[in-house]
Formats: C-alpha cells, structure tokens, sequence
C-alpha cells in the first residue's frame, strides 16, 4: 500500500507494504545476543507441582514466564532515565513513533586499542539532511550480531564529538546496532549517553537511544519512515521493534 502522507513541510510517499523489520528477536538460547555480562534469557513455562504450562505436556495452555534483562538481550529503547538518579520511564517520554530518519552505513576506525565512530563519518554520512532519526549500520555487517557474545569485547563506540554533532543536527532518536553507543569499559563515564540526553543542561526526556538492532545488507543507505514501536514498560528502557519503510518520494 503506498500511501501521501505530511510530515512537517513534506508530503512523502511511503511503501507501507514493504516493512523492513530491524530489531533482532528475543530467544530462549544461550546462542541470543547477549552483553554486560548476564545470563542467557529464559523463556520456560510455569510449573506448579507436577503440572507444567505447556501444551506439550498436557495442559491446556502454554503459559511463560520471561526472563530477560532489556539492555542485554536484544534491540531495547531507552531514555534519559537509564543514566539520572530521578527515575524517568520510557513508556511515559515517547509519545509519538513515526520519524524521518537515513540509515548509514559505517566502518569504526581505529583509534588506539579502541573503534570508534568518528564526528567526520557521521558529518560526511548526513551532510546537510534534515532528520529527525539515525540509524548506524556498522561493518563488517553479518548474522553473526544476532547471536554474539558481546561481554568484554570491546565493541566499537561513538565519540562524544560525534554524538555532540547529532544533537546539534536535530537528531531526536539514535539507533545502532552495538550494545551500546558508550565504550563498554569507560568507568562509568557514559560520554556519549550523556552528551545525547544533555545532563548539564535541560534534559532531552523526549530523545531516545536504540541499540542492539540489525539492518540487514539488503537496506541501502538512505532515507526511511521509521516506526519506532515499543512495548509498554514502565523502566528506562523497554524492548523495542523499529520498522522502516522506505521514501518513494
């Protein structure tokens, strides 16, 4: 279905037939994506005594309890409640779910023992768009993120300069496919986090980080109508199912 919609001064036409699901799905497997380093998710039925809650095991019914930790196991949303003292939900700060956003690809370069994402990529990836969104893609690109260890790894991360730069561009919503935009081990500094939800200054509740998703190498890099759907957690972060459509015009 392609449908004329406004947003802001445009009038875009969208392929809503075509969804481009980016998040990576929940698994009860030690093989699901996991960092920060915690336990595999669980997904078991209830037991009461003898009876388990499976239909496979004769009851009527399949009922699960879900064990998982949101920032490790999966594409999450959050914000600027993950990282104050004053607790801030999701669920309450997101309040609309369609943007424009470009989906770009980068390649982190080296920087001492560390790799980084660096303000020049993402300067030359926007130049002058206009976005309310962006999603990092970051290469080498493979299947491998659904299912990788991440825990003391030391992933690629954003420079605080390059999450400055995204701020000052309008970008409301961050998303990437690492555990985090922060370096894994930084003492707790939480640069790149902090500069996005400006905590020395007026706090950004309505900006958004998403992390751990994947876009796959058949997305190409450009511009998308994203749908950035999540569930109703009351917690500083919740899972999350971005979609894309992609600008016919």
């Amino acid at each position: 279905m392609i449908a004329t919609i406004q947003y802001n001064s445009r009038k875009l036409q969208i392929d809503f037939s075509k969804p481009l699901d980016i998040s990576i799905p929940l698994i009860s497997s030690e093989k699901n994506v996991n960092a920060w380093y915690v336990d595999a998710p669980k997904i078991e039925p209830v037991q009461d005594g003898e009876w388990t809650a499976a239909v496979s095991e004769g009851a009527d019914i399949n009922f699960n309890n879900i064990q998982f930790n949101p920032h490790a196991h999966g594409t999450h949303t959050e914000c600027a409640g993950h990282i104050t003292e004053k607790v801030h939900s999701i669920n309450q700060n997101l309040k609309t779910f369609f943007f424009l956003a470009e989906v770009v690809t980068v390649a982190p370069e080296n920087d001492g023992e560390d790799k980084i994402i660096s303000k020049k990529q993402l300067q030359f990836a926007l130049g002058n768009k206009k976005r309310d969104a962006i999603v990092i893609r970051t290469i080498p690109n493979t299947r491998e993120k659904h299912s990788r260890q991440y825990s003391n790894t030391n992933w690629p991360y954003l420079e605080a300069d390059a999450v400055k730069f995204l701020v000052e561009k309008g970008i409301k919503h961050l998303l990437i496919d690492l555990p985090s935009i922060d370096k894994e081990k930084d003492g707790g500094e939480l640069l790149g986090h902090r500069e996005f939800w400006n905590t020395k200054g007026k706090l950004r509740l309505d900006a958004t980080i998403t992390e751990f998703i994947y876009v796959s190498n058949k997305i190409e890099d450009g511009e998308y109508f994203l749908n950035l759907q999540i569930a109703p957690f009351e917690n500083d972060a919740t899972p999350s199912k971005p979609i894309l459509y992609k600008v016919i015009s």
